[in-house]
């Protein structure tokens, strides 16, 4: 648990740091729905609560699904939007397809707010907000979610298919990151996010991701792996087994917000190799394993760096532009377009 004065310190960071956002993207502000749907977050916050009762996996795919949303042409719910002719969605790209879920959930949140305040809560501003609920519903830190975000009119699905992966080495996951203004200290603080949440044997049991049997074509497994927590994921994901099993990301606290996920790549029991690699390649000697050993050793350190990151991925291109954006009545499609799944 984070102290008092350990969270009135997070707390203090926190508000200058937003101010510091506040000025650079004007438009957004934590107060945005103060007066025209002032009971927004309760309102998130109740069907999260709800949908958690019979999935105990939805705060960790929600918190995922800001994250690919904002990482492709900015946080603008394009994610949300399900094809149309001449327009493929995101979640069909192989980065989303059968792997980013929870969309549901979305459905029945922007229905709760349409009930409530009709035409004001974004869908992109829903994923914002959701993710910051999720975490600390979980456990983790709470921060000042900007909002006043439009939702976009396109899903872009080439852009998704350069999504940071899971069997991405260090080097492209730092340009990854940095082609968005963030930084090493980003890219290991959200990567903490697998610190809860559930991921398929497919994704350490195949093709490029074989770190079991066939790490890097080498027909042996990964060398940074653990021996017996690769015993144990053999036994999970066995060789050309089903690969849509899943598994714990982190199997101390699989559903809580802690420092776990870090503390677990500190003994080489990262389950993603983009996991591991921030902690063993010889790149991060120097860049992102300093930074895994002080979130391991420190939650208050981690809580902190993760709270500010999730603002500075929040603040990826904001779309604001009336001429470009919206506010959908339906997450799933554009306002005005008949094709796309109503909702509830």
């Amino acid at each position: 648990m984070v102290s008092s004065s350990s969270r009135q310190a997070i707390a203090c960071v926190l508000v200058v740091a937003t101010l510091c956002l506040h000025g650079a993207t004007a438009q957004l502000s934590e107060g945005y729905y103060d007066s025209t749907c002032p009971d927004a977050y309760d309102i998130v916050k109740q069907v999260l609560i709800d949908a958690h009762e019979s999935d105990t996996r939805i705060y960790a795919s929600l918190i995922r699904l800001h994250f690919h949303d904002c990482f492709v042409q900015g946080c603008d719910g394009s994610l949300l939007l399900d094809t149309v002719p001449g327009m493929q969605s995101e979640k069909e790209s192989p980065p989303n397809n059968n792997s980013a879920r929870g969309f549901p959930v979305v459905d029945a949140v922007k229905a709760a707010l349409e009930g409530a305040c009709p035409g004001v809560v974004s869908c992109a501003d829903i994923l914002a907000i959701a993710a910051e609920i999720s975490v600390v519903l979980s456990g983790g830190p709470s921060w000042a979610v900007l909002l006043g975000r439009l939702d976009g009119k396109t899903s872009d699905f080439t852009g998704s298919l350069n999504l940071p992966a899971p069997f991405d080495n260090l080097t492209t996951l730092q340009k990854k990151f940095s082609d968005l203004n963030l930084s090493d200290v980003d890219l290991v603080a959200l990567s903490g996010a697998h610190t809860f949440g559930r991921v398929q044997c497919r994704n350490v049991a195949a093709g490029r991701t074989d770190r079991l049997y066939n790490y890097s074509g080498t027909n042996m497994p990964d060398p940074t792996l653990d021996s017996a927590y690769r015993d144990f994921l053999s036994q999970r994901c066995p060789r050309n087994g089903n690969g849509s099993v899943l598994n714990d990301l982190d199997p101390t606290t699989p559903d809580t917000f802690d420092k776990n996920y870090y503390t677990n790549i500190e003994v080489n029991r990262g389950f993603l190799i983009s996991d591991q690699e921030l902690k063993s390649s010889a790149e991060a000697q120097g860049t992102t394993a300093p930074i895994v050993d002080q979130f391991a050793s420190s939650q208050d350190a981690f809580f902190a760096s993760f709270a500010q990151s999730m603002i500075n991925m929040g603040n990826i291109k904001p779309l604001t532009d009336p001429s470009l954006g919206e506010v959908r009545a339906n997450c799933r499609k554009v306002n005005g377009n008949q094709e796309g799944r109503d909702i509830m």
